[in-house]
């Protein structure tokens, strides 16, 4: 089997299980994800890849920050004030506002580092820059389902930071990006569209 095609597969495997975690076997074998994600840092090894590699790295942070933080910033504004607008922000002080997106850091990044470090870099192997973004965003957003409104947001969101990760390959900007999002979401949008951010059968209880 040729390497162009164990990158393609083998993402497509990696999806697969993560669904099937997502939808069914966590309520059975909630640990599972533990061997999920050994799979992948085993992938990882076995191709030398080391986490500097990967985009954990402080090279390109300030890149990223001077090229995309304003826009970051501005649009943390624009939702701010299109919630205050509209009347859907959520009643929180700053101090607990600010602890929520520090705790949403990790989460972040993580996503980002599957996204980018994994999916992407796996699919770069097979398919051209454009083609390997547009995969691994399209992925993103299907590991949303059923929550319409998260899966256009990470579709869009997804193949924007492919694209960045590809210019820069920076994780920790990405994760600061990642988190600053999610909180916003979190903050100004209503539960009647984003049905609380929850994904998976939970959706459909809410």
């Amino acid at each position: 089997m040729s390497r162009a095609r164990i990158d393609l597969i083998e993402p497509l495997a990696a999806f697969a299980f993560i669904m099937a975690y997502i939808w069914d076997l966590r309520f059975t074998h909630h640990n599972l994800w533990l061997a999920i994600l050994a799979g992948i840092v085993l992938s990882h090894v076995l191709r030398h890849e080391t986490g500097k590699a990967l985009g954990f790295q402080r090279r390109h942070l300030r890149e990223c920050l001077d090229e995309f933080g304003p826009a970051l910033a501005f649009l943390a504004l624009a939702a701010i004030a299109a919630g205050i607008l509209l009347q859907t922000t959520r009643p929180i002080r700053f101090g607990d506002a600010f602890l929520a997106w520090a705790g949403y850091l990790p989460w972040g990044t993580f996503q980002q580092y599957l996204l980018n470090g994994y999916f992407l870099n796996r699919f770069a192997g097979a398919l051209p820059a454009r083609g390997a973004a547009v995969a691994s965003a399209a992925l993103f957003s299907g590991a949303h389902l059923p929550n319409w409104f998260l899966m256009i947001v990470t579709l869009l969101t997804g193949y924007i930071c492919a694209r960045i990760y590809i210019r820069h390959k920076n994780l920790w900007f990405l994760g600061i990006a990642h988190a600053t999002v999610g909180f916003l979401l979190f903050l100004v949008v209503p539960d009647s569209v984003s049905h609380h951010l929850i994904v998976g059968p939970g959706w459909f209880r809410h």
